[in-house]
């Protein structure tokens, strides 16, 4: 493959945290980027780390964009000063194997972005194994992965959420993106393109809330249609997660049921403990990419077809038969370290449905102030449901956007695959 040195390109997010004193002013400079010569698929990206304190950790993220193509691109295999932990500020370099990535990759324009976090370990770790009996659920912090990597404990006993650092994105999907706007059968709740700044850090869980988690802290089961520890609660409604009375308030407010999943759960860990906003929820699915998936590819098939990209990422309907969710963390996390985003259950979010979001940019939104449904995304491995392709691979995209009733009510609607992932806002 030959390459031309002055084809690559380099970018620069610098986004800067600021606030109280526990997040200091911090933001990455002097990106540059270059392929190795001769061509091995490999990228060395130089890059300084700016901070107003020079004694503080710092977590650098990047996205790769293919300007042949005009798509992002989720860096994975990543190694060098920066890509495993926390960095002081100063000069780097790390390096991306882009051919493991992406093995047909052929860009002859590339870019690099590349964001920094400060004042926060990039992991959280709530201590279930307690039970429901636990006066306490301790919180602790991680810098990295731990070198056996996500065990089962950490899908049982032990809740593990991500740091996500404040940003703006493009939510929605492009005109021509296979699949848009084609989740219902009759009708379809729009994804119109438009700007979105999310100007807090929060943390989500790296993957969907399991069974035994769901034990750990209500003291009952949650499997309509498969059990297993580490199997994500299915047949979760909305109101058991956040309550009935002062759950189903927001976003007039955002207290939940004592009750309820996260009332407890905000009671024994003392921390702000609830579902992602929808806003937040792609945000955090997206970890920088633009494309239907989050692992810079598009679909290549919608309808009940298995989809090769798609297979990747997530357990959908035509790959499961729509017979049962599958075991958390089985496939490709995207460059956040987040799983299942795409496929298995259905997770909510805090939102009443809105059909159409705009064009206009918005800041921190909270959607509708109130709507009979509340938002579901990420898709499922169940088919269908009250007439909407819920399991298929157009239904399974960063964007695609679906709604139901909060209660196991009388409508028809069989919530067997519904679930959800925790989120907790960062101490600022």
């Amino acid at each position: 493959m030959k390459r031309n040195k002055t084809g690559w390109m380099a970018a620069l997010m610098a986004l800067a945290l600021s606030g109280s004193a526990a997040w200091a002013e911090t933001y990455v400079t002097n990106v540059v980027c270059a392929q190795r010569y001769p061509w091995n698929g490999m990228v060395d990206i130089d890059y300084e780390v700016v901070s107003d304190d020079p004694d503080a950790d710092v977590w650098v993220y990047c996205t790769g964009k293919d300007g042949d193509l005009n798509v992002s691109m989720a860096p994975r295999a990543l190694s060098g000063e920066g890509a495993e932990g926390p960095v002081k500020a100063g000069k780097y370099r790390m390096t991306w194997n882009v051919t493991e990535d992406y093995p047909e990759f052929a860009s002859t324009s590339f870019t690099v972005q590349m964001c920094a976090l400060s004042g926060g370990a990039p992991y959280m770790v709530v201590d279930l194994s307690g039970g429901v009996d636990a006066l306490e659920y301790p919180v602790s912090y991680l810098n990295s992965v731990p070198a056996g990597g996500w065990t089962d404990e950490y899908k049982t006993d032990k809740i593990v959420l991500r740091l996500i650092p404040p940003g703006t994105f493009m939510m929605g999907s492009p005109t021509d993106e296979l699949g848009r706007e084609m989740t219902w059968a009759s009708s379809s709740l729009k994804e119109t393109r438009h700007q979105v700044t999310l100007t807090k850090p929060y943390y989500i869980g790296i993957f969907e809330v399991t069974q035994a988690q769901w034990f750990n802290v209500m003291g009952n089961t949650k499997a309509s249609a498969k059990s297993g520890n580490t199997i994500p609660a299915n047949g979760v409604p909305y109101t058991e997660i956040r309550g009935t009375v002062n759950g189903g308030a927001w976003p007039a407010h955002n207290q939940v049921d004592a009750s309820s999943f996260m009332g407890r759960l905000r009671s024994k860990a003392n921390m702000m403990f609830d579902l992602p906003t929808e806003a937040q929820w792609e945000y955090a699915c997206r970890a920088g990419t633009s494309t239907a998936l989050n692992s810079g590819k598009n679909l290549t098939t919608t309808g009940g077809n298995r989809c090769a990209n798609l297979d990747e990422v997530a357990w959908y309907y035509p790959r499961s038969g729509g017979s049962a969710p599958t075991t958390v963390g089985n496939y490709l996390a995207n460059a956040w370290g987040l799983y299942d985003m795409h496929g298995n259950v259905m997770e909510w979010c805090l939102d009443w449905i809105e059909n159409n979001l705009g064009s206009g940019a918005t800041t921190d939104p909270k959607g509708p102030a109130s709507n009979s449904s509340r938002v579901l995304r990420g898709g499922g491995y169940s088919s269908t449901s009250n007439g909407g392709y819920w399991g298929y691979p157009q239904s399974c995209r960063s964007a695609a956007r679906l709604s139901s009733r909060p209660s196991n009510s009388n409508d028809g609607v069989s919530r067997e695959h519904f679930g959800f992932r925790a989120c907790c806002l960062a101490a600022d």
